[in-house]
């Protein structure tokens, strides 16, 4: 997986375009969408990784803030396969962006919400401020968690807020499980390769750039073409046959998150179409 940076001096590890519109047609059908403007406004830096303030398609303005970034961030360090953190005190800061990448404030954590690296990658922080609160102080909107399956082909950006750097590239396919060391993620996007994510970009929200919406969260690609091992993850098919590509980076969907959250931005693990692992 793509460690988290401690200091610049570390070495990079390999992690993790839209097309010109179609000309109008006499349908909607054939139009095509034109790509929205993707930027750093509402991403955040964490001491060792990216991130990004999102909320929900039912999230209210009065609700305390999200932020989203990967388990494998945690200041507290890597949960073991099969583990799951909720509801885990935490002060931990991450500096707020604004839409050319420069600092706009610095947002503090309440608690992780919810972090696991089983099943998936991710972990969210719930802040001291709500959207309403940050918008107000900063300008700055939350980004919005798609709730569909992404879609191969798909046009993205992954947009890093510790380099300050986006990516751009389309969704290759999905790697049915995708198997790093001790851990194992279900579903996973993998990127085309000019997405060639490096040290620092874990947690970047994976953005769609025809809907500006969060549809992954980047978190990992093979770096030397090891076989299924720390930072070369390899892909294993239903059947069980392993295929490792070097170099490829990949991203953990997010879409699962959104049943998962329910009124005043909480988590709930047992409504009934939320699949998040439970602890």
């Amino acid at each position: 997986m793509n460690k988290p940076l401690v200091g610049a001096m570390l070495s990079l590890l390999l992690l993790g375009a839209a097309a010109a519109p179609a000309a109008a047609s006499t349908t909607t059908q054939d139009r095509a969408a034109a790509p929205v403007a993707v930027n750093f406004a509402g991403t955040v830096a964490l001491s060792n990784c990216s991130g990004s303030v999102v909320r929900t398609p039912n999230s209210q303005p009065g609700d305390p803030a999200l932020v989203l970034s990967n388990g494998h961030c945690l200041e507290t360090g890597f949960p073991a396969a099969g583990e799951v953190i909720k509801d885990q005190p935490s002060s931990r800061s991450f500096t707020l962006l604004t839409a050319s990448g420069s600092r706009a404030g610095t947002l503090r954590a309440s608690k992780v919400a919810y972090a696991t690296m089983t099943d998936t990658d991710i972990s969210i922080y719930q802040l001291t401020k709500t959207y309403a609160q940050i918008q107000s102080q900063y300008g700055i909107s939350a980004l919005t968690l798609n709730d569909a399956h992404p879609v191969q082909g798909t046009a993205i950006k992954v947009v890093s807020g510790y380099w300050k750097r986006t990516y751009s590239c389309n969704i290759d396919g999905f790697a049915y499980r995708l198997k790093e060391g001790a851990w194992t993620w279900k579903d996973s996007v993998r990127y085309t390769s000019s997405c060639n994510t490096i040290g620092g970009t874990s947690g970047s929200p994976v953005i769609d750039t025809t809907t500006g919406k969060v549809v992954a969260v980047n978190n990992t690609g093979n770096e030397d073409g090891g076989r299924c091992t720390d930072n070369n993850p390899c892909e294993v098919d239903e059947n069980g046959a392993v295929t490792v590509r070097q170099g490829i980076n990949y991203a953990q969907e997010t879409y699962q998150i959104v049943p998962c959250i329910t009124t005043g931005n909480k988590i709930d693990l047992t409504r009934p179409d939320c699949t998040l692992p439970k602890p």
